[in-house]
């Protein structure tokens, strides 16, 4: 039986918050002419590439996951179903954080991506009928001013509203669409993480290059895919992208969900001071303050749900029919 370890736990929750800062910076350091579909593709492909030998060795191990004889073939149908769909939203996400990081900065985008947790409440309010506490709320509506105020630039004026802030908020959108289906569909299914990331990024890798395909313009840019400077950042993109995914989920076998989200929350600081040393960015005051409203406004809403898990329900508070 495997021990869960609060050390390990905790030591790659913080590779992760080095990762997460590290890849806008990665992502926007790549050559200028290179497009951001292109350079999704291929980086998802690279992390394909990355994906197999772990994929392969599970599969001839004593822990085959999701191909153990023993699991019964309709669950394997299912999971497989559902990791093969949420594959195709997780590439959509993939060239969305490209084009987000690209249009909005790495500062911006990473400050805007931070508001994950927005969609997360939205779908347990409106799919799974869990009502927030007060506290909760009022840590939402700061979370919500707070990407109010970045995309506005700071001025609160609908003039100055980016729009490529608000395209950025469409990278978290998509990871709470899939995140909630696996979740709900995964959480008794015998699949490891490094099946998971598989199927991930091999769905990722034929969704992109069918849009590669039927791009508006109608042309291929194999010039860009056999580039040697392109190739440099893909391959360096791809490799971080799928550390980033493997040691999460690792993460998650040792620490709450609640305890590993706290220690990354403060991610995008990391981007802010690489963006400044690496890439002569300059970090305006507007997202400094709306950074830290929205790590204060994270670390609020994990510890009004902790706090609303602790409290003891009432009888009145556990009838299923009040609404």
């Amino acid at each position: 039986m495997r021990r869960n370890d609060p050390k390990t736990g905790i030591s790659l929750a913080l590779m992760c918050l080095m990762i997460l800062g590290v890849m806008p910076i990665v992502s926007n350091s790549r050559p200028a002419e290179i497009d951001a579909l292109s350079f999704a593709f291929l980086l998802s492909a690279w992390q394909f590439v990355f994906a197999l030998p772990l994929f392969l060795r599970e599969l001839t191990s004593t822990d085959p996951g999701i191909f153990a004889a023993s699991v019964p073939r309709p669950m394997k149908r299912r999971t497989l179903t559902v990791v093969l769909a949420t594959g195709a939203i997780f590439g959509l996400s993939t060239y969305a954080y490209v084009l987000a990081v690209e249009k909005a900065g790495a500062v911006g985008a990473a400050i805007a991506i931070q508001s994950y947790p927005l969609f997360a409440i939205l779908w347990e309010t409106l799919f799974l009928k869990r009502r927030k506490t007060a506290l909760e709320l009022v840590f939402t509506f700061a979370l919500l001013a707070a990407i109010a105020y970045l995309a506005t630039g700071g001025t609160w004026r609908i003039e100055g509203l980016s729009i490529w802030i608000l395209f950025a908020l469409t990278v978290p959108f998509l990871w709470s669409v899939a995140h909630v289906i696996l979740r709900e569909v995964l959480g008794s299914s015998p699949i490891t993480p490094a099946q998971i990331t598989f199927f991930r990024v091999a769905v990722s890798c034929v969704f992109l290059g069918a849009l590669l395909l039927v791009r508006p313009d109608g042309s291929l840019p194999l010039s860009d895919l056999f580039n040697p400077d392109f190739q440099l950042f893909a391959i360096a993109m791809g490799a971080i992208y799928y550390l980033e995914l493997i040691v999460w989920f690792y993460a998650m076998r040792h620490i709450d969900v609640s305890l590993a989200s706290s220690i990354t929350a403060p991610w995008p600081a990391v981007t802010m001071v690489l963006a400044v040393v690496f890439m002569n960015e300059t970090v305006a005051t507007y997202q400094v303050v709306a950074f830290v409203v929205v790590a204060t406004s994270l670390y609020g809403l994990i510890y009004a749900g902790a706090r609303k898990q602790a409290a003891p329900k009432t009888t009145h508070e556990a009838t299923p029919t009040e609404t």
